[in-house]
């Protein structure tokens, strides 16, 4: 009952009922009159006949003609009566037997069972909720965040202002709660001042009326803030965010990073404590065919390889992995080493021609941009002629048409090219033209977006080297904000963990762990005692008390958790 009489509340207080109730409201007193009258006339006509009825009577013979039970005990006998109650008879059925159905279900219990779905979903967060991160829209980079926390069992909710959406995320067992994002009940309701984080992630706009609104009740929860256009930056800022995210422009300079196109050099793509995690491409250099172990770079520079890139996977080290030139080291040394090894390979032969961007927009801006700064010749084939208008300062040539067209694709330098980034929007399209330029060109190193993480599987099967998504690195950085560390970005459902060195594992080498074997995991560092070791073997002991620091994707450590943690 108690539920039954929150939901009639709710119902109650809905503008949309209080429209309903008014026509349905007219349309009983209209009956209701007519009903009267009716039974005015059927004294009248009684009368005429010289019967005499009391007013009881008349409402009575008047319902029952109208309702079709005609009972059979009150009776006209003159051709005016009879007429009568053909009219009361047929008046009965229209407005009794279809109009009052009708209007009942249309204006009360239709309304009334969006009311109860709709209160299906929540206002506001548990009793003693506390530590939580709150979502104000779930969008592709929260679907990806937010299976990010479930493995790490951080709890969230997710803000939807939009009932018929909310109600969807709600039977998707979504944690959501339904309120006005510009309202400060909706946040108080989700507790907010208890909060871990609160991730804005609405259009710009809106996005400033949510900081504005949060900053009124919470002045000191951190707030993340997602920007699409580089612009509104500084206006989020202002409004209050203490993170301010332009993801699309970051996606642009992080593929951008990943293009080879000059000498083969190392590139930072993170940061642990001292430690720079960097990439480097070994295509026509000497290491190209030697098995990871006689490479001896740990000797020779310090610097240690913790996973190799072959083909848009990641792969543990075991020291018998053969290099190829489409392989890519993950290593990890300081900022010194990095740039010892960089001077090894400057004098080898490089690729002149230009890269080839396919795609424009906000996200191939950035990479254009990214890629001028650093000195490297870009051709950019785009269809929309604003677009190539844009763009045009920061490529060596711009093609307008459709990339699919060979001829354009021969004209922009696809059978020379050392790269292409594939930055448009469409999933569809982006694995459509990593197979084609494959095709075209066996040896191009292929970099490309994509929406969906879905997606990553088919398009490292179309050819490309490297896959990174909006969504991943947007949670990337969420999640980095919300631990207090660098940002790093891997590749496509990489990232790094920090994990206490389990019981199981106290006292090991790490040859006897078999991590790598059992897990995937790259094992890259041990801290000890606020000590970073990185020069680690396959005879490095993991001490009680110490963290392991790894490499992987989240299968891994699922896997690493079952067998090491689970097993304590």
């Amino acid at each position: 009952m108690k539920f039954v009489g929150s939901q009639l509340a709710y119902y109650m207080s809905d503008n949309d009922f209080k429209k309903n109730s008014k026509i349905l409201i007219k349309y009983l007193a209209f009956l209701g009159i007519v009903i009267v009258i009716f039974s005015i006339l059927f004294h009248f006509i009684m009368e005429f006949e010289g019967q005499y009825h009391s007013w009881v009577t008349g409402f009575y013979w008047t319902l029952t003609v109208m309702s079709t039970l005609g009972f059979g005990d009150i009776t006209f006998t003159s051709d005016l009566g009879r007429g009568f109650s053909i009219l009361v008879l047929l008046s009965g059925i229209l407005m009794l037997m279809i109009v009052l159905p009708f209007a009942f279900i249309r204006h009360f219990y239709v309304p009334l069972l969006e009311s109860k779905k709709n209160n299906k979903v929540p206002r506001k967060v548990p009793a003693g909720t506390k530590d939580h991160i709150l979502i104000c829209s779930y969008d592709v980079i929260a679907r990806d965040l937010t299976e990010r926390l479930k493995q790490e069992d951080i709890p969230y909710y997710v803000i939807e202002n939009r009932k018929a959406k909310a109600l969807n995320n709600h039977d998707d067992h979504v944690p959501v709660l339904l309120g006005e994002l510009d309202s400060e009940e909706t946040f108080i309701l989700a507790n907010i001042k208890d909060a871990k984080l609160i991730v804005v992630n609405r259009d710009d706009f809106l996005n400033t009326k949510i900081i504005l609104t949060i900053r009124g009740i919470a002045p000191t929860i951190p707030i993340v803030a997602l920007a699409t256009d580089i612009e509104s930056v500084d206006v989020q800022q202002l409004s209050g965010a203490d993170h301010v995210l332009p993801v699309k422009k970051w996606l642009g300079e992080q593929l951008a990073n990943r293009i080879n196109a000059q000498h083969a050099k190392s590139k930072p793509i993170g940061q642990y404590e001292d430690l720079l995690i960097a990439e480097l491409p070994i295509h026509n250099t000497p290491l190209v065919s030697m098995l990871t172990r006689e490479t001896d770079l740990r000797n020779k520079f310090g610097v240690s390889i913790v996973g190799i890139w072959e083909r848009g996977r990641l792969q543990a080290i075991t020291g018998d992995e053969k290099l190829t030139d489409d392989s890519v080291l993950v290593i990890i040394g300081n900022k010194e080493q990095l740039h010892n090894i960089d001077e090894l390979f400057h004098d080898y032969n490089v690729n002149p021609n230009p890269v080839l961007l396919i795609g424009g927009g906000r996200v191939g801006l950035a990479a254009a941009e990214s890629l001028h700064k650093n000195g490297v010749l870009v051709n950019v084939i785009d269809q929309d002629p604003d677009i190539c208008k844009k763009i045009s300062p920061f490529c060596n040539k711009v093609f307008n048409g459709r990339a699919s067209d060979y001829d354009l694709l021969k004209k922009a330098g696809i059978l020379d090219a050392p790269s292409v980034l594939l930055s448009t929007h469409d999933d569809t399209m982006n694995i459509y033209l990593a197979s084609y330029c494959r095709q075209l060109n066996k040896d191009v190193r292929i970099v490309s977006r994509i929406s969906e993480a879905r997606n990553v599987d088919i398009i490292q099967k179309a050819g490309a080297n490297f896959v990174l998504s909006y969504s991943t690195l947007g949670s990337e950085a969420i999640l980095s904000i919300s631990k207090g560390q660098e940002l790093t970005v891997l590749g496509e459902g990489f990232t790094l963990f920090i994990i206490p060195i389990p019981k199981s594992l106290e006292g090991k080498s790490l040859a006897e762990s078999r991590i790598g074997s059992k897990t995937g995991l790259s094992v890259i560092a041990i801290k000890e005692n606020s000590q970073v070791v990185t020069l680690i073997s396959s005879n490095t002991i993991l001490p009680h008390g110490a963290e392991i620091v790894m490499l992987g994707n989240i299968e891994m450590k699922l896997k690493f958790n079952k067998i090491y943690v689970n097993a304590n």
